[in-house]
Formats: C-alpha cells, structure tokens, sequence
C-alpha cells in the first residue's frame, strides 16, 4: 500500500455533522469519505491505494476536483484498489453531492 497526502486552499465551507461515505473497496473501485477537517481554510486528502507510483496522478486528480469544489475545513479519505482516474473523479464528485448545504439568508 502506498499512502499519499495533499492539501489545498478552500473557500466552501459546508456545514458537514456527520461522515459521508461513497463507494466501495473492491477491484478497480474505492471508497471516499468526508468528515470535518481540522483546518478550516483547507481540505486535506489522505489517499491509501494499492497501485503504486501514481502519486503524480494522484495529485492531478485531487487538485482538479478541489478546483471545481473550493472544499474548506474538510477532510478527505480514500481507500483504493486500483480505481481509474475517471472513477476517482466520480466517487469524489458524488461524495460532495450528498455534502450539506450552507442555509441561504432571502433578502
């Protein structure tokens, strides 16, 4: 097993109670969750995966998805089997739809 972490600036802050969890740890597949960070202007991802030396992939995959999401105070899990850069993109983009949303004040 090969583990790797990143951390980037978010600006999205949900208001996140419990873990989410997406996915499961199987062949070609993996499993994301989220819980509340302990930095609240950043995201972390802590990614265990049993394919090796794709830490460049990795990174690339990680950072296009908290381009798109600004994720703040969030902390993010991944165990994987070997799932394709398409699929992590999924199994990340479905975790942060079942995220919470922030309530809206109305003018």
């Amino acid at each position: 097993m090969e583990h790797l972490t990143f951390e980037f600036d978010g600006k999205q802050t949900p208001p996140l109670q419990d873990a989410i969890l997406v996915g499961v740890v199987g062949s070609g597949n993996l499993e994301v969750m989220l819980e509340r960070g302990t930095d609240p202007a950043r995201c972390t991802f802590a990614i265990a995966t049993s394919a090796r030396g794709f830490g460049p992939i990795w990174e690339a995959v990680v950072q296009n998805f908290q381009l798109r999401h600004q994720l703040a105070g969030i902390a993010v899990s991944i165990n994987d089997m070997g799932a394709t850069p398409a699929v992590v993109s999924l199994r990340l983009d479905q975790a942060a739809a079942s995220l919470p949303q922030a309530p809206r004040s109305t003018p």
